[in-house]
C-alpha cells in the first residue's frame, strides 16, 4: 500500500498539547580565511533572529556558496540549517524509487554473528539536494541496499549510475559544499569514500579504513557522520571512536577532470581514560556529524562525551590541537550536536545505560561551551522506554528562533525555551521516534517509526500549534527529510525513497 495523505479540517479544534510536565571556491593559499568564515559566517548561523527580538523568524544560512541546495546532514557547520521552502500544504507522493516492489532496496548486512536484512533509510539518512545550473534538482541518498543513488528530484529517475559499497550506506553524505564535483560518504564496510562525479559514473578517487588508520580502534569501523568541508579540509568522526581531521589538496587535472590528495593531518581519540573508567565499557563511537565554530569542532560519542577540539593550528598547516570542552552527560549522545549563534550547545542523549549520571544531568541539554566548570544552562529529563529498551532521544534538536525543537524516542515533541529552558509547547508523534525535527517557513515536520510523517503551523507558540496533514507509509520513517523548494525528499525502512509535493498544476 502507497503512503495516504490526511489533510487536517482548518475548522477543527488543533490537537492539544500533552499534559506532561516538566520543569570557495577559495584557494588553498587563503585556506586560514576560508576556515574563519566557514566557521563564523556563511553557513554557521548568521541570519538567525536575535532573542531580544521576537519579530519574523530567520533561519540559519547554509554552508555552500558556490552551489544551492543542501549539502550535508542539516545543512551547515552548526547543524541548524533544514532547507528552503516553500512546504507541501497538500503533499502527494509524486514519484517513488525504485518504481517496483521487486526492486525494493535491501541488503543483507552481519552485525556480530548475525546476518539480517535491512531496507530503505535508516538514521540519519537526510539526502543531499543538489541545485544544478540548468534548474534541474539531483537528490543524492545512500540506502541500506549498499549502493549511494543519484536521483532527479522532479521525477526520481536515476541520473548517473549508482555507486556500489560492501555493506550498508548507512548515515548521510555530502556533498562538496565549494563546487568540486565531489561527494564524501561512509559505508558499514569500514569505508570513508570520496568520489568524483564528473566521470561517466561515481569514481573512487580515495578511502579511509577506520580499522587501519588509528593506533587503538574501538567499537567497530562503520561511518555515520555526514562528514563537514571546512576551506580545504574534511572533519570527520567514526564510529571506531576517532577524529578525523584530513587535508584534501582538491583541484583539477590538466584535462579538467576533479583531483584530490588527501592527507590525514591528525587523528584524534574521542575518549580517554576518565571516560572508560567511569563508563565500564568502550562503546564509545561517534556516530553524530560534527559542529564547527570559530576553530573549534565540537562532537560527542556513545559514551556520552560531549567534547570540543581548537584545530586552528592544524587548519592553518601546523600539527597542534587541543581540548577545550570536556562534558559527561552520562549516556550515549548519537544525535548531532547543535550550536546557535551565541555559540550554545543543545544536546540530545540517550537513556539505555540507566547510570546516575545521566539521571542527574538528564537528557536535552543546553551547554554554554566557555564555562568548562559547569557549563548546564538547562536540561531536561526525558527518560521514558522508547526505542531499543531505551529512553531519551536520537534526534537532532532543530532551532526556530527563540525555541528549540527535541524530540524523544518514546514520541513526544517538546517545544522548548532556548533562554529559560521551560517547555513552550508539547506534541506528540509515535513511538518510536528517532527521526530528527526540522523547521522550515514555520512549519514543523517529523516522521515516526509506525510510519507517520506529521507537519505543524508553529509560526504561533502561544496557542497549542494546528496540525497542517500528516502523510502515513508502511514503514518506518526514521531518516530526516530534505525540504527544498516545495519538495520534501526522504526515505522509509519499507526500501523506498519519495519525492513528496503538492499536487502539479494543470
Amino acid at each position: 500500500m502507497g503512503p495516504q495523505f490526511r489533510p487536517v479540517d482548518p475548522n477543527a479544534r488543533p490537537r492539544p498539547a500533552s499534559v506532561f510536565a516538566i520543569t570557495a571556491v577559495l584557494v588553498v593559499a587563503l585556506i586560514g580565511a576560508t576556515v574563519l568564515h566557514a566557521g563564523e559566517g556563511g553557513g554557521a548561523s548568521a541570519g538567525e533572529t536575535d532573542l531580544t527580538s521576537p519579530g519574523a523568524v530567520k533561519t540559519p544560512r547554509p554552508i555552500n556558496e558556490a552551489v544551492e541546495g543542501i549539502t550535508t546532514f542539516r545543512g551547515n557547520a552548526t547543524r541548524s540549517y533544514y532547507g528552503e521552502g516553500p512546504v507541501p500544504r497538500q503533499p502527494q507522493v509524486r514519484w517513488r524509487h525504485p518504481r517496483n516492489a521487486e526492486d525494493l532496496m535491501c541488503s543483507e548486512s552481519i552485525v556480530g554473528v548475525d546476518i539480517d536484512e535491512w531496507c530503505g533509510t535508516g538514521w540519519t539518512g537526510q539526502p543531499n539536494v543538489i541545485q544544478l545550473p540548468d534548474d534541474s534538482v539531483e537528490v543524492r541518498e545512500g540506502a541500506y541496499d549498499g549502493q549511494y543513488h543519484f536521483l532527479d528530484g522532479l521525477t526520481g529517475e536515476e541520473v548517473r549510475p549508482n555507486y556500489r559499497t560492501r555493506d550498508l550506506a548507512k548515515g548521510s553524505a555530502t556533498s562538496d559544499p565549494d563546487g568540486f564535483p565531489l561527494y564524501y560518504g561512509g559505508s558499514r564496510d569500514g569505508h570513508l569514500r570520496i568520489l568524483a562525479l564528473d566521470r561517466p559514473e561515481p569514481t573512487l578517487l580515495w578511502s579511509i579504513n577506520a580499522a587501519t588508520t588509528v593506533p587503538l580502534p574501538l567499537r567497530n569501523d562503520d561511518w555515520d557522520g555526514a562528514p563537514l568541508i571546512i576551506g580545504d579540509y574534511m572533519l570527520e568522526g567514526g564510529e571506531n571512536g576517532w577524529l578525523y581531521v584530513v587535508r584534501l589538496h582538491r583541484g583539477y587535472d590538466p584535462s579538467g577532470l576533479v583531483t584530490v590528495a588527501p592527507e590525514i593531518v591528525a587523528t584524534i581519540a574521542g575518549f580517554d581514560d576518565q571516560l572508560l573508567r567511569d563508563l565500564g565499557d568502550k562503546d564509545v563511537s561517534i556516530e553524530n556529524s560534527v559542529v564547527f565554530r570559530k576553530g573549534v569542532v565540537y562532537f560527542a560519542n556513545s559514551g556520552g562525551l560531549v567534547q570540543g577540539w581548537d584545530i586552528r593550528d592544524l587548519l592553518a598547516g601546523g600539527t597542534e590541537y587541543d581540548q577545550v570542552f570536556r562534558f559527561w552527560a552520562g549516556d550515549d549522545v548519537d544525535a548531532s550536536l547543535v550550536m546557535d549563534q551565541k555559540g550554545f550547545l543543545y544536546v540530545a542523549a540517550e537513556y539505555q545505560r540507566f547510570n546516575e549520571r545521566a539521571r542527574e544531568v538528564g537528557q536535552l541539554l543546553k551547554l554554554d561551551p566557555r564555562l568548562t566548570d559547569d557549563p548546564v544552562v538547562w536540561s531536561l529529563e526525558a527518560r521514558e522506554i522508547g526505542f531499543e529498551g531505551a529512553g531519551g532521544s536520537w534526534s537532532t534538536p532543530a532551532l526556530y528562533g527563540d525555541v528549540v525543537v527535541f524530540s524523544t524516542a518514546a514520541g513526544r515533541v517538546l517545544i522548548v525555551d532556548r533562554l529559560t529552558g521551560g517547555v513552550v509547547q508539547e506534541l506528540s508523534v509515535g513511538s518510536p521516534s528517532i527521526a530528527s525535527p526540522v523547521v522550515v517557513d514555520d512549519v514543523l515536520i517529523l516522521g515516526d517509526c509506525l510510519g507517520d510523517v506529521y507537519a505543524w503551523d508553529i509560526a504561533d507558540l502561544s496557542e497549542a500549534p494546528p496540525l497542517l496533514w500528516t502523510l502515513h507509509f508502511e514503514g518506518c520513517v526514521e531518516s530526516t527529510p530534505a525540504v527544498w523548494r516545495g519538495w520534501l525528499y526522504f526515505g522509509t525502512r519499507e526500501g523506498y525513497l519519495y519525492g513528496i509535493a503538492d499536487p502539479p498544476t494543470a
